[in-house]
């Protein structure tokens, strides 16, 4: 069994877990979540908006557990916990703390999109930018990166999503300028006719 520390919890779980109605529907919506990022288990016996919620981040969920396995060349499953009745397990000092402190590292690289979302609202509006095209670009941008679990084209683990994606995402600044408003002139001083 490959022991889980930890996981990237997208804001876009956040989002799904605050629009179920009741408690019992959220704990649900966790606790397929909680199984799969750490057992491998597939959520069986999910129902109406539960399994709509699940469903819509299924894909990410995933891609996190693939990701997972491939890394540690191992399959995640449910297995005989360590600790139990008698209490916790000992770990022998540094033992496992290399591997602990990269994926603590991992775990708080969770972006936050509204947050990144501002700071584009902001930049665009500094750089007298058309606040839809801006907006319609990092959506895109933000959509890859999730699907690629925030890692570059070369497989290098994004630190800055506000910088990989202005850099990677914005480079043509021209094509996302406010289109200017053609000046009204008078019909008759354009004709040379107004002294």
């Amino acid at each position: 069994m490959a022991e889980r520390k930890a996981f990237n919890f997208y804001a876009s779980y956040f989002d799904v877990y605050n629009q179920l109605k009741t408690d019992k529907d959220k704990l649900a919506f966790i606790d397929a979540l909680l199984n799969k990022q750490f057992y491998g288990e597939d959520p069986e016996g999910l129902t109406g908006m539960v399994l709509f919620a699940y469903e819509s981040q299924k894909q990410v969920i995933n891609q996190q557990v693939e990701g997972f396995e491939k890394k540690t060349k191992t399959t995640l499953s449910r297995g005989v916990a360590k600790g139990g009745a008698e209490g916790g397990s000992v770990q022998e000092k540094g033992e496992g703390e290399e591997e602990e402190k990269e994926e603590v590292e991992q775990a708080i690289n969770v972006f936050d999109y509204k947050t990144i979302e501002n700071k584009f609202k902001e930049w665009g509006k500094k750089k007298d930018l058309c606040p839809i095209k801006v907006l319609e670009q990092f959506d895109n941008a933000w959509d890859y990166y999730e699907d690629k679990l925030w890692k570059n084209s070369k497989g290098k683990e994004v630190k800055d999503p506000f910088m990989t994606i202005r850099n990677n995402w914005f480079k043509e600044l021209h094509l996302y300028k406010k289109k200017k408003e053609p000046k009204m002139v008078d019909p008759e001083e354009w004709w040379g006719r107004k002294s």
